[in-house]
């Protein structure tokens, strides 16, 4: 089809556009996505593959997922107050929630932060306003409060920590900005099992907080199940977005499984936790590295000026994949990123790192 019919059948902003891209890791330690690196313990598989031979995949599954939902307020202490909505994971629940919005509405989240705020927001042809973060990663909060005072968001989406730097904002800034705003504000803690901050036990002292939450860090992202908290009549009318039966009977099943035999999971985010200190110290052994406090289960640092496309392609060329952010300018200049995995793979990574950077001009 010509670019010119395309032009008729597309909104300008899908036009605009590009599709989320996701990296070929084919034949590499894939330290890139912030996923878990371990598997389930052979036992715990074996109970889990029996577990679904009762699963009725012939039928369609629970559309509200009301047991899950149970499970879930137990496993995160969830007050009996707030409600919950399932999304295919947290993306999904983005998608529902901005396009529960008004036509005119304006979106706003501080930046960087996680892209699909923006993505969905502007494919679904909302105003989008970033704000950006300060030089340290720190909420700027004057900047974000004149920021709303302007634009009268109808909804703010704030990670907390933050994806892609790995920091916790303020929380009292953020309770400040909950305050100060006149539409809604999502919390999103989807690497909260790496922190120890929540705003769970905010919800209800605010009528416009919401916490959003994913399985998929824990350790379950193949699964892609999020959820969503907060006052029952505003998730009410987000659910009357949600399509029937989005969340799956294998999903629902296998969620349920591993809250119920989750202490394997809780091991395997403390050795994550573990790693995470072992190998930012081993980075800050470079001088030429600046390297960010991180609260999630990845490392965000800054390399010499210049230098992130050729480590980025030095790494690759020794069978490492990590994510370069260099190109996104601004505060993310001469930044990359690398997610923890297992000790053998970080040990990879730091000896390919070590390499790399020997090969920068001096």
């Amino acid at each position: 089809m010509p670019n010119h019919a395309l032009t008729k059948l597309f909104r300008p902003e899908v036009l605009a556009m590009s599709a989320y891209h996701v990296a070929d890791a084919r034949n590499l330690i894939k330290l890139d996505a912030m996923e878990n690196p371990y598997t389930w313990p052979e036992d715990i598989q074996q109970r889990w593959l029996e577990s679904l031979k009762a699963c009725p995949i012939n039928r369609y599954p629970d559309p509200t997922g009301s047991a899950l939902c149970e499970q879930l307020r137990r496993a995160n202490a969830i007050p009996d107050h707030a409600a919950l909505l399932l999304g295919n994971g947290s993306d999904e629940i983005i998608q529902i929630l901005l396009m529960a919005l008004s036509a005119d509405a304006t979106v706003l989240a501080p930046e960087p932060g996680f892209v699909m705020y923006r993505q969905i927001a502007r494919s679904l042809g909302l105003n989008y306003v970033g704000v950006p973060l300060a030089t340290d990663f720190a909420l700027d909060l004057s900047a974000m409060l004149a920021a709303i005072a302007d634009n009268r968001p109808a909804a703010i989406f704030i990670a907390y920590p933050n994806n892609p730097t790995g920091n916790l904002f303020d929380a009292q800034a953020i309770k400040t900005i909950i305050a100060a705003a006149p539409g809604l504000v999502v919390v999103d803690e989807a690497y909260a099992p790496f922190a120890d901050a929540s705003f769970v036990g905010e919800l209800g002292n605010y009528p416009n907080l919401l916490v959003m939450r994913t399985v998929s860090k824990l350790g379950l992202a193949g699964l892609r199940l999020g959820y969503l908290a907060g006052p029952a009549e505003i998730v009410a009318e987000l659910d009357k977005v949600r399509l029937p039966y989005n969340i799956n009977s294998l999903t629902q099943a296998t969620v349920g499984f591993a809250l119920e035999h989750g202490d394997f999971l809780a091991q395997q985010t403390q050795a994550i936790r573990a790693e995470r200190t072992a190998m930012a110290k081993a980075l800050k052994a470079w001088p030429t590295l600046t390297v960010y406090p991180s609260s999630a289960n990845f490392i965000l640092f800054r390399t010499p000026a210049g230098t992130a496309d050729q480590l980025f392609a030095g790494l690759k060329a020794r069978g490492i994949l990590i994510k370069n952010l260099s190109g996104q300018g601004g505060v993310l200049s001469d930044c990359l990123r690398v997610t923890i995995g297992k000790p053998e793979e970080n040990q990879s990574f730091l000896n390919a790192l070590a390499a790399a950077l020997a090969e920068l001009p001096r």
